[in-house]
């Protein structure tokens, strides 16, 4: 005879021990009052307490008209045991607070999860806002992940022709702003832009981000800011030394801007999200100007990260449709000038490059290295594209003030369900 008392109510508990007492009728009176004293504590005390968390069970991804295929663990090889563990420690916080998981692999979405957190709210205690319930409709502001779209849309540029060349000066560009210029700036280009190296002043790592001494959020009180930052110092020749600092993407931003004669919010849906079957975008800020933050601002939901992932996971095909160049690709997946050894503040530890605004990484398993190349953003928003196992892997999460461990968690359990243990 047993009652699980875990998610019981007040009334529910009352019958279930009326029941109990019911079968202990004939028992002798001192004995039973005995016994009804130590299982009444066993059940109100461990019945009641047991942990509902412990209840996950997978389910596939359910099947929507938004052209992702999905399908389960099984049918893609992957050992459901070691995701299910993953995600058991996600729920229980062992990981901070994550706000959804995602696996695509051999072009399914065979994992979807969503955990409970919080909105990002700037002046809120650890910068969280709402409590809420993320679900596969919820837009999420996706930090600097949007430097990687923004880097897919100078990219489609390009393809379409509004672009010559990445090798081109940003003043070209920019022509509002060329009274800036001197022979030394001219000789930042695009790529410079794209890969942190244009020699600007700006260490977004050097102050946190709720501090006007980050140049970042300095730059909301510019009356410009892309004045702001074009007036910056030189401190080293364009393409010599890394820094990382979002202003060079706000720029990239408005290069987009005069090179197509459309803002990047309308840019990116007509030739990026709309082909992808995006409908919901939101670049959510926008200077007083007008200008578009195109370094951080941008709110998606996590089937449209894992679309952009299985993009470039294709080299630039969508279901046999090319939307960016697989030269531009390959660009975003390799480190720029073997630039490496880059610690990235709040990140699990471990050594990353940069490329084309996605960073470079390589996890291990058994001694042997996998290749990734991932969007990052602050908080731990991902997309982390690995192309030996043919599969992309997205987080969402609001661990703001604290270490992520997203690729702690991959090395340890999504791998080795991919490849055995």
């Amino acid at each position: 005879m047993a009652y699980d008392l875990g998610n019981c109510t007040g009334h529910e508990k009352a019958i279930n021990m009326r029941r109990f007492l019911t079968a202990c009728t004939s028992m002798r009176s001192t004995m039973k009052k005995a016994i009804l004293t130590i299982l009444a504590f066993v059940f109100l005390h461990i019945g009641c307490s047991q942990d509902p968390l412990s209840q996950y069970t997978y389910l596939s991804p359910e099947q929507t008209e938004d052209g992702l295929v999905v399908g389960s663990l099984i049918d893609v090889n992957i050992d459901s045991s070691l995701v299910i563990k993953a995600v058991d420690r996600i729920r229980r916080g062992r990981y901070g607070e994550v706000h959804s998981m995602l696996i695509f692999k051999d072009d399914k979405l065979v994992l979807e999860e969503y955990f409970t957190g919080h909105r990002f709210l700037w002046e809120g205690h650890r910068h969280r806002g709402e409590l809420i319930n993320w679900n596969r409709d919820t837009p999420h502001r996706i930090m600097s992940d949007t430097k990687s779209i923004t880097s897919a849309c100078i990219g489609i540029a390009i393809d379409q022709g509004f672009i010559k060349s990445v090798h081109q000066s940003i003043f070209d560009y920019l022509p509002e702003h060329r009274h800036l210029r001197t022979a030394e700036k001219d000789e930042i280009t695009i790529e410079h832009l794209l890969t942190m190296t244009s020699g600007l002043e700006g260490k977004e790592w050097g102050a946190p981000y709720s501090s006007l001494e980050n140049p970042i959020i300095n730059l909301w009180f510019c009356e410009d800011p892309l004045t702001c930052i074009l007036e910056k110092p030189l401190l080293h020749s364009p393409g010599t030394h890394f820094s990382y600092f979002g202003g060079g993407n706000i720029l990239l931003g408005e290069i987009i801007k005069h090179a197509t004669g459309t803002n990047i919010d309308e840019f990116s849906r007509k030739y990026l999200f709309m082909p992808l079957v995006i409908d919901s975008t939101d670049w959510a800020l926008r200077f007083e100007n007008g200008v578009i933050e195109a370094a951080g601002g941008l709110k998606i939901t996590s089937r449209a990260m894992v679309k952009v992932g299985a993009l470039y996971l294709n080299k630039g095909l969508w279901q046999g449709k090319r939307i960016i160049s697989g030269t531009w690709v390959e660009k975003s997946a390799t480190a720029f000038n073997n630039n490496l050894g880059i610690d990235v503040p709040g990140e699990d530890s471990g050594k990353n490059g940069y490329a084309y605004s996605w960073w470079t990484r390589e996890l291990s398993h058994k001694d042997k290295k996998i290749k990734t190349f991932y969007a990052g953003g602050w908080g731990g928003q991902k997309i982390i594209v690995i192309p030996d196992l043919n599969a992309v892997v997205v987080f969402t999460g609001g661990n703001y003030l604290a270490k992520t461990r997203e690729f702690s968690m991959i090395e340890k359990y999504i791998i080795p369900s991919m490849v055995g243990t």
